[in-house]
């Protein structure tokens, strides 16, 4: 237990945590990797209010009025757009950082609501296809078990650029967890370290990017809307040309988001916050006229969604719909309590553990271990995730509906005010009291 002299006084810039990895870097020779994504207090949702209705504006009746949350995404070129009852998806975590069983989970939950899960890198899993109403499949630079027969039963397509906990840079997924199935699916060899590359192997900019969209629509027949995903650094310029590019529906990761395991240099210095990426990106699809137009192209938003009020916040500043991923895995049961002990063992605590690369989670849930599995059970997960995804959705309409709004969509900054100046400032919207908007006229 670390105690602390009175009269001793800690340095900010070498607090006992810097000392701690200092220590730690000097001893092992290697960087430290974790998942879970970004710790640091950042600008975030929490950071902003709703500004409820009352006489200027007119509440909707919560019991007698309602408050729609369907959304069709991919109407702009594909045949058969998704059409989803919530603006709630589930976004990719691979199979090999998570375990069938809880791929299985994530698309009972996401199907008995009516929305949709994503693949992650290493393919398609009979479990996940099998239990997703709406199954979105990754393509990512590494092309882990990529063929044509399982983009065509997907129902749609996302071309990842980037992600938010490491934009710029690939996934690892380390040989404990490359287990012979893990292998085979990913061609590779058994109990090796992996490491997903960082950028596309057959394009070098936008414009081959285009090539290959046109490519992807051939090969499905223009059927699957295609995604397009980046994470959050210069999203102004990657939204357009992704737009340009032929892009359905652009995919922005904020830095908030989770990650299976990368390196935590990475998590906690690259990229920017959600709440300053997600105007930038609007503002690039209004400039070209595809933003909640007919035909247009819809805007998802992921990077620390947590509650329906998070939900709400980002459709009022323009998203079309968010994703979710470390929040869907704890609603599944990972850092749950119940397993306190034996993530002590491991030198972490429930609501602690983030060492997801080590393919030793009690919980069954982010290991290939076979008795670990065996902890997690798929149609209960699939029911918490369920159960999880359904609060998100009322919590966010009663926000609506106190907003005047009969549908989420038709939230807009004008409802919401800031706490903050940083957050003001990257939200684009007044700082609570006042008409201000730093850094604007």
């Amino acid at each position: 237990m670390t105690t602390h002299t009175p009269g001793l006084r800690e340095s900010a810039t070498f607090d006992r945590d810097v000392i701690h990895e200092i220590q730690r870097a000097a001893e092992t020779g290697i960087y430290d990797i974790r998942g879970w994504g970004a710790k640091r207090r950042l600008p975030h949702f929490d950071d902003l209010l709703f500004l409820g209705a009352s006489m200027s504006r007119y509440p909707l009746e919560g019991y007698r009025e309602r408050c729609d949350t369907d959304i069709v995404l991919g109407d702009r070129h594909a045949k058969h757009p998704l059409h989803l009852d919530i603006p709630i998806t589930i976004a990719g975590m691979s199979f090999g950082a998570l375990s069938g069983r809880a791929k299985e989970a994530l698309g009972r939950g996401a199907g008995e609501v009516g929305t949709s899960t994503t693949t992650g890198d290493g393919g398609m899993t009979p479990e996940e296809r099998g239990q997703s109403k709406h199954l979105v499949y990754q393509y990512l630079p590494s092309r882990y078990g990529m063929n044509p027969d399982d983009l065509r039963k997907a129902d749609a397509i996302e071309i990842v650029l980037g992600q938010g906990a490491k934009p710029g840079g690939g996934g690892m997924l380390l040989g404990q967890k490359i287990t012979d199935r893990v292998a085979g699916m990913r061609t590779l060899p058994v109990g090796v370290d992996q490491r997903s590359a960082c950028r596309h192997p057959d394009w070098t900019g936008p414009d081959d990017l285009a090539i290959k969209i046109i490519e992807l629509r051939e090969i499905t027949g223009w059927e699957k809307p295609i995604y397009v995903k980046v994470g959050a650094t210069r999203t102004y310029y990657d939204v357009k040309l992704a737009v340009k590019a032929g892009a359905d529906v652009v995919v922005v990761d904020g830095m908030q988001g989770g990650t299976a395991a990368t390196q935590d240099v990475f998590i906690e210095h690259v990229g920017i916050p959600t709440l300053a990426a997600i105007p930038q990106a609007v503002q690039a699809l209004q400039e070209m006229g595809v933003h909640r137009t007919p035909g247009g192209v819809q805007l998802i938003v992921s990077g620390g969604i947590r509650s329906g009020a998070d939900v709400a916040k980002a459709m009022a500043l323009g998203a079309d719909a968010v994703a979710i991923g470390t929040a869907a895995l704890i609603a599944l049961g990972d850092n749950h309590p119940r397993f306190q002990k034996q993530y002590e063992a491991l030198g972490s605590s429930a609501g602690f553990y983030d060492d997801f690369q080590a393919g030793l989670d009690p919980a069954g849930i982010t290991t290939q271990d076979p008795e670990l599995q065996k902890n997690f059970d798929p149609v209960e997960g699939g029911r918490r995730l369920a159960n999880y995804l359904r609060v998100l959705t009322m919590e966010a309409q009663t926000l609506a509906r106190a907003c005047g709004k009969s549908h989420l969509r038709n939230l807009e900054p004008q409802d919401l005010v800031a706490l903050t100046i940083e957050a003001s400032a990257m939200a684009r919207v007044p700082l609570a009291g006042t008409t201000w908007i730093p850094g604007q006229l």
